[in-house]
């Protein structure tokens, strides 16, 4: 695939690099596509990195991963920090959050709504989040600006988000990570009849979610991983949805983190601009089939892939079904 050089015209994020990073996340869910199944997280993880990474290689940019699969000395590629792209010193500078593969477990046992995603911004306009936990509270768009806020309990944000729906608390569904940690939200919820829909991993997808009304998922709440955290607020601020997060700290090694990466308010709740500023692009890939995307499919000589990729200064969402030969 040749360098598309017109990406480095125009804006910094111009409308052909916005197709092409859904290239970049096709890629790596075609990968790890052909590890669905076999029990194997590490393998298929390995397998979209390395796909991934090649992918970018082809693009017309100088890029900068700030969210990816760990320290330098933690992963051999993709790392925070590394720079990727075709063009280094001549493209355009941009800040990428990426997860090659939001969710192994899935993934290694067929299960759904596993995805390759990434986030692009104009640099210095993502949220450089160490891997730690995250306080997540999301909603999707159609609501009053700060109808959710992550300092008041479980049951005043559902009955918020419920008034200016114009519903019944007990009509609303919230998505929550299945995990012995929300055991107390979990049960507050249940104690004023919010529904639940559980989900064994994949919180990128489950806040995204919140978007599609076919979805019936009107909020996302609980904790997770912070880098998703970041990559889902990009998506909602391709479509105007609402979130909350606040980073959680177990111990003082993850506290110097945050501060090595200029993080000094740990207290801080962030709002969706705070996370992911400016002009940025999210992009999505299906490894399993799941409620946003599709799977990848694969038949003698072909594979098909069904990619969404948004873009906060138009407000554009993309739906992106490809056929790929199978060389």
């Amino acid at each position: 695939m040749p360098f598309s050089k017109t990406a480095a015209t125009g804006s910094v994020l111009d409308r052909v690099l916005v197709l092409e990073m859904v290239r970049v996340t096709e890629a790596a869910a075609i990968a790890a596509s052909g590890l669905i199944g076999r029990g194997d997280e590490k393998a298929a993880d390995a397998a979209a990195v390395e796909a991934m990474r090649r992918a970018f290689d082809d693009l017309y940019i100088d890029g900068t991963v700030v969210i990816g699969e760990g320290e330098r000395d933690e992963a051999p590629m993709l790392y925070i920090g590394e720079r990727v792209g075709g063009a280094p010193d001549k493209g355009p500078k941009i800040d990428i959050a990426l997860d090659p593969l939001e969710g192994t477990t899935i993934t290694a046992k067929a299960g759904a709504n596993a995805l390759a995603v990434l986030a692009a911004a104009e640099k210095g306009c993502l949220l450089n989040a160490p891997d730690v936990y995250m306080e997540k509270l999301a909603v999707g768009p159609g609501y009053p600006p700060g109808v959710i806020d992550l300092t008041k309990p479980a049951r005043e944000n559902i009955a918020a988000v419920a008034k200016a729906k114009g519903v019944a608390p007990n009509e609303l569904i919230a998505c929550v990570l299945d995990r012995p940690r929300h055991a107390a939200l979990i049960a507050e919820l249940r104690e004023i009849g919010c529904g639940i829909q559980l989900i064994p991993d994949g919180d990128v997808a489950g806040v995204i979610a919140t978007t599609d009304p076919d979805t019936t998922i009107d909020i996302y709440m609980g904790s997770g991983g912070a880098p998703e955290g970041v990559l889902a607020a990009a998506a909602l601020r391709c479509v105007g949805g609402q979130f909350n997060g606040r980073l959680l700290f177990r111990n003082d090694d993850e506290r110097g983190r945050a501060r090595k990466l200029g993080i000094e308010d740990l207290d801080r709740i962030y709002l969706l601009e705070e996370l992911a500023k400016g002009d940025c692009i999210f992009a999505a890939t299906g490894v399993t089939d799941g409620s946003l995307l599709e799977g990848v499919k694969r038949r003698r000589g072909l594979m098909t892939t069904e990619s969404v990729v948004m873009r906060a200064s138009t407000g554009t969402v993309r739906w992106v079904k490809a056929e790929h030969r199978a060389d």
